[in-house]
Order: structure tokens, then C-alpha cells, then sequence
């Protein structure tokens, strides 16, 4: 469900672009992403910090965006919003004994330090390249090909990353007696 939140803007974000254009776009992705933190709120729960950053620098990108007739800030939104998750989950092992992928998921996932670190440091590393990825393609190509690569490229690198991450972390994870049979032979 997670997963339908996060994705729901950019697909609206898609869909009002494709049918219409980029300020459209724009306006409706501020929209979304205000409706989804307001109904967040109403059903008593918490944003996590990565929706309340998307919120804030869409309203402030997107609204630029809008009040001067230039999607430069709207392309940029993507990239300021990885590089300060990346800058967050940098930093936050400075400011604390764990790290931020082991405050998120050590409840349900045990790791040496030594793997949290390099989860945390693989994680901070995705948000600063696809920072880069997006710089580059806002850059080198138009307005069709950066939308097309906000939905499907980053989806797709993301994919990608995740799955990566679950066979760094699966090394760590305990075994069955099965497993531990077959792994012998």
C-alpha cells in the first residue's frame, strides 16, 4: 500500500502531462501530493520523512514552476529531493550509533554493523547517482524523454537497486536446516 501512495503522484504527475502539458502536470502532482499527507493525517498516522521532503520541495519547486512559466524547477524537484535523503542518510551515522537503514529496518532485521554500514552507505550512494541521472537527462534530452525517465527510469533503477540490496542482506539472513543441508553438498 506504501508502495500506491508513493507512486501515485508521479503517475498522476504522468498521466496530466501526457494529456495536457507540464504545468498541468505540475499542478496536479502539488495537488496529489498535498490529498495523500492529508490523508495520511486523517487516518492518524504519521508522514515518514521522505513524503514530507517530497511535499515541501514540490510545493516550493512545483509552485516556482508555475508562478514563472519555467520547468526547470519542476526537473530539478527529483534531484533535490534525492541528495537530501542522500545527505540525511550520510549524515545520520555522525549523529547517532545507528544508522538510518538500521533505524528503518532493525525491527524486523538483524545485520553485523559492518552490514548496516554498507547498506547505509549503498543507500546514500543510489540517492546521490540518481541525483546525477537526473541532472544529466533534464540536460541532455527534453521535457518528453525527462518525463518518461521520471516514471519509468527511476522505477526501474530503483527495481533494480532493491533487488540488489535484498541479495547484499540475504547473505546475513539465518538459514534452514535445509538450506544449511543443501549448501554443503
Amino acid at each position: 500500500m506504501k508502495l500506491f501512495y508513493d507512486l501515485l503522484p508521479i503517475a498522476i504527475f504522468f498521466i496530466a502531462y501526457k494529456l495536457y502539458n507540464i504545468y498541468v502536470a505540475t499542478a496536479t502532482a502539488i495537488a496529489a501530493a498535498i490529498v495523500l499527507i492529508s490523508v495520511t493525517l486523517i487516518r492518524g498516522k504519521r508522514p515518514d520523512m521522505m513524503q514530507l521532503i517530497t511535499l515541501v520541495m514540490i510545493i516550493i519547486l512545483g509552485g516556482a514552476t508555475l508562478i514563472f512559466r519555467n520547468e526547470l524547477f519542476i526537473k530539478w524537484k527529483p534531484t533535490v529531493v534525492y541528495w537530501i535523503l542522500g545527505a540525511i542518510f550520510a549524515l545520520t551515522p555522525l549523529f547517532s550509533k545507528k544508522t538510518l537503514v538500521q533505524k528503518m529496518l532493525d525491527k524486523s532485521l538483524t545485520l553485523p554493523a559492518k552490514a548496516w554500514a554498507l547498506l547505509n552507505t549503498s543507500w546514500y550512494a543510489f540517492f546521490f547517482i540518481m541525483g546525477i541521472l537526473n541532472v544529466m537527462v533534464v540536460y541532455s534530452f527534453d521535457t518528453d524523454v525527462w518525463v518518461n525517465f521520471k516514471l519509468f527510469g527511476t522505477l526501474g533503477l530503483t527495481l533494480v537497486f532493491v533487488i540488489i540490496q535484498g541479495i547484499l542482506v540475504s547473505k546475513y539472513l539465518p538459514q534452514t536446516k535445509q538450506q544449511q543441508k543443501n549448501s554443503r553438498l
